[in-house]
């Protein structure tokens, strides 16, 4: 980029309306964590963002008279008709669904208020960061709007370096998870609208000139090669970058271009790696300095590509033993909120012997990738292309690639994140076919070192289940949800008459299948809802999966029971999907112990006979 478009997109991206450039690992930095206990204001009518004609405070010619002003009485006869300080206040990280009663079902505007104390130091940066607001958020700091993002599980920061004040500083958010068509997600989804802040705020120091992004990964299928980037916040050819990773014995130094950005490319020293695996979860500590910064990260090195139906983690096959997982916490109602939250849930996947998670429909928090990295989990990561997006409208389509492009950035240095997925059920048509064929290219033009996939949809002739959707010749798997024995096929007894056609000579990973029980409940293995029922799901399901030539992956639904305003039944749901082999309790139901069962088997049969060196 020509320094003169470079510093176009600065001052673009410094407007109100726009979310500041990602910064790589930002938690790593100096931070002011601003977690804790925020004012809030519920405003289901947005008094406190437009005026009585609808128009917006912030967009007059004095830019006040919102609840963000955070405005005291001057005087006793002036009218002001709200109060931060009065009001309640609600947990951050947290949603404001699980907190207050009568917001569980609420969805539209609530306003959050915090008041710190800052000393800001010269010669420093400044960003506020949200891990997540959802939906839409507008942020304002002492008065000041900030800016706007829209996405409910990306990240996303200001640099607020010019607006913070030394002492008392005031940020006002103005959070509103409304559901809409032309959103991502759409209006229809399968699990709760939490609203609200729901992850880490903080604000973070950097030096004036620091480094913004890098990318420090084995090039795509190399065992011997280092490829990547680093890149410096100030635009200049000739600045120095040194990488080390002492551990392995590695130290290279480059020079950025004009644009600031300093291509890495490191041959590794015969015997001196020992490659990242779910067996073998070693990580290096990473470090990046530039003139005026240094920052270390702990990183994986591992290589993924497939060969024909198989999938080669470093060279070998592997059979991925996984489970899809929601970013909730059911023995805490709401969001997943700590990273103990977090490693519960990855520890309940260990348990059931998984080496691989699907963090579905959307972006998880950060700290679940670098936990994954810890324990040795591999990561399906995926993006809220769900079910009927608004195929025909490019500022869906932006959106969509934005929080795509997001996940990206942030999680491209997390060894276990090996897919990147770019959807889930999307019904076939010619404008679905263009939209998710773009975000695919633009997935391989931004990391070509990952797979590519997708949860595709199945249809049925007869007794064959048919997977023939033209976005699979773009796929790198052939991923698919199917429902047999509970929308389809009958009882579990008459799974065993159904076979699959596959259009496509890649590996298969089955996304989704399962179904519900409650748990607790028992009876045979023809009745719905029981412990049995889905006992017997699970078998039939291993027997008629285990026929599927090319079967390489699995991640049923779900790992365990979470909330969902589509699931009523006052019995046995009360607005729970009842899929998890967990139950909302933490207890395990007997359908957990038949796929343990299955993914020992596996993991004893590849490690014998599915080894394939590379070469």
């Amino acid at each position: 980029m020509k320094r003169a478009s470079y510093i176009i997109v600065l001052l673009l991206l410094s407007m109100p309306g726009f979310a500041q450039t990602f910064i790589q690992n930002i938690s790593s930095r100096s931070v002011l964590s601003l977690n804790g206990r925020w004012n809030y204001i519920i405003d289901p009518y947005e008094n406190g963002y437009y005026d009585y004609r609808r128009e917006a405070f912030d967009q007059s010619k004095s830019g006040k008279g919102g609840y963000y002003d955070d405005k005291k009485q001057d005087d006793k006869s002036e009218l002001i008709e709200y109060d931060f300080d009065h009001s309640p206040t609600l947990n951050v990280p947290g949603d404001w669904s699980s907190q207050v009663e009568k917001l569980e079902l609420y969805e539209g505007t609530v306003w959050y208020r915090n008041k710190f104390t800052f000393e800001p130091k010269a010669g420093k940066r400044y960003f506020l960061y949200f891990g997540a607001v959802n939906y839409e958020s507008h942020v304002y700091l002492n008065g000041k709007k900030l800016g706007m993002h829209k996405g409910g599980f990306t990240p996303f920061q200001f640099d607020v370096t010019s607006e913070l004040k030394k002492g008392e500083n005031s940020v006002v958010v103005k959070a509103d998870n409304t559901r809409k068509k032309e959103e991502v997600p759409t209006i229809n989804t399968d699990w709760w609208n939490y609203g609200g802040i729901t992850r880490d705020v903080f604000i973070a120091e950097t030096p004036e000139s620091f480094i913004s992004d890098y990318k420090i990964q084995l090039a795509k299928g190399s065992l011997t090669q280092i490829d990547g980037f680093v890149q410096l916040s100030a635009p200049g050819a000739g600045q120095t970058v040194k990488v080390s990773i002492p551990e392995a014995g590695i130290e290279k130094t480059v020079k950025t271009d004009a644009s600031g950005r300093a291509q890495l490319n490191v041959s590794l020293p015969a015997g001196k790696i020992i490659f990242w695996s779910p067996e073998t979860p070693k990580l290096y500590t990473v470090s990046v300095q530039a003139a005026t910064d240094k920052i270390t990260d702990r990183i994986g090195f591992r290589s993924v590509i497939t060969r024909g139906k198989d999938i080669l983690l470093n060279g070998k096959s592997v059979f991925l033993r996984g489970i899809s997982i929601h970013d909730e916490n059911p023995l805490i109602p709401g969001r997943a909120r700590s990273e103990g939250d977090l490693k519960m849930l990855l520890s309940w996947a260990k348990e059931l012997n998984c080496n691989f998670v699907r963090l579905a429909h959307y972006p998880h928090n950060e700290k679940m990738l670098k936990l994954a990295d810890e324990m040795g989990l591999l990561v399906w990561a995926e993006v809220p292309v769900y079910w009927t997006i608004e195929w025909d409208n490019p500022d869906t389509y932006r959106n969509a690639e934005s929080q795509l492009n997001t996940l990206i950035t942030r999680d491209k240095n997390r060894a276990s994140v090996i897919i990147w997925s770019v959807g889930n059920e999307t019904p076939l048509s010619d404008s679905r076919y263009k939209f998710m064929s773009s975000l695919i290219s633009h997935v391989r033009a931004t990391d070509n070192t990952r797979l590519v996939g997708a949860a595709l949809e199945v249809h049925r002739v007869g007794t064959e289940v048919v997977v023939d959707d033209s976005l699979g010749e773009k796929l790198d798997v052939t991923s698919f949800n199917e429902y047999g024995a509970w929308y389809w096929g009958g009882t579990p007894k008459e799974l065993s008459k159904y076979h699959f056609n596959i259009k496509y000579d890649k590996p298969v990973i089955i996304t989704e299948f399962g179904g519900d029980a409650l748990a607790g409940f028992h009876g045979d293995e023809d009745t719905r809802w029981t412990e049995e029922y889905q006992e017997a799901l699970y078998k039939a399901q291993l027997r008629m999966l285990s026929t599927v030539d090319g079967l390489r992956g699995m991640t049923p639904w779900i790992l365990a029971d979470f909330k969902s305003p589509r699931r009523p039944h006052p019995v046995y749901q009360n607005f729970f999907n009842r899929k998890g082999l967990y139950s909302d309790t933490g207890v395990k139901k007997k359908a957990f112990y038949v796929l343990k069962k299955f993914y020992d088997e596996k993991e004893n049969q590849y490690k014998g006979s599915h080894v394939n060196t590379g070469k």
